[in-house]
């Protein structure tokens, strides 16, 4: 086996590694009883994001923190928006845009499914979690 093909199984482990640790802080979020957990209609009711880009960047976090993704595209974007019942931006590219303008997301190497790939960046997430609803 030769050296890149090695460092691709590593990368490759390393990326289960992270789903596998964002799914079980997932699992412990959730109450012992088995309550459901945070849907992604009240995670965005809760933090009251206005505009495309501040939605957008929820949605985002959202499927970070909550659905275990470490990367996400602009399908899992609508699908995001479409199990919130929320209105797809009419572009949804120029959303994307404003939070990396802001610091809050960044394109990632790899691509997702063939596509573009983002993920939130330190900045965005403590936004999210210390702007975004704190009214």
């Amino acid at each position: 086996m030769s050296y890149d093909e090695l460092n691709e199984i590593k990368k490759i482990l390393e990326e289960h590694g992270k789903r596998i640790s964002a799914l079980e802080d997932r699992s412990k979020s959730k109450s012992i009883d088995g309550e459901k957990g945070l849907s992604i209609k009240e995670f965005i009711l809760q933090k009251q994001p206005t505009g495309d880009a501040q939605k957008t960047l929820v949605i985002g976090y959202y499927l970070e923190h909550h659905k275990g993704f470490t990367e996400f595209n602009s399908t899992d974007l609508g699908e995001g928006f479409r199990e919130a019942k929320e209105g797809l931006p009419t572009n949804l590219n120029r959303a994307i845009r404003g939070g990396i303008g802001n610091g809050h997301l960044m394109e990632v190497k790899q691509k997702k499914d063939g596509m573009k790939a983002w993920t939130l960046t330190g900045t965005g997430e403590r936004y999210v979690e210390n702007e975004l609803g704190a009214k």
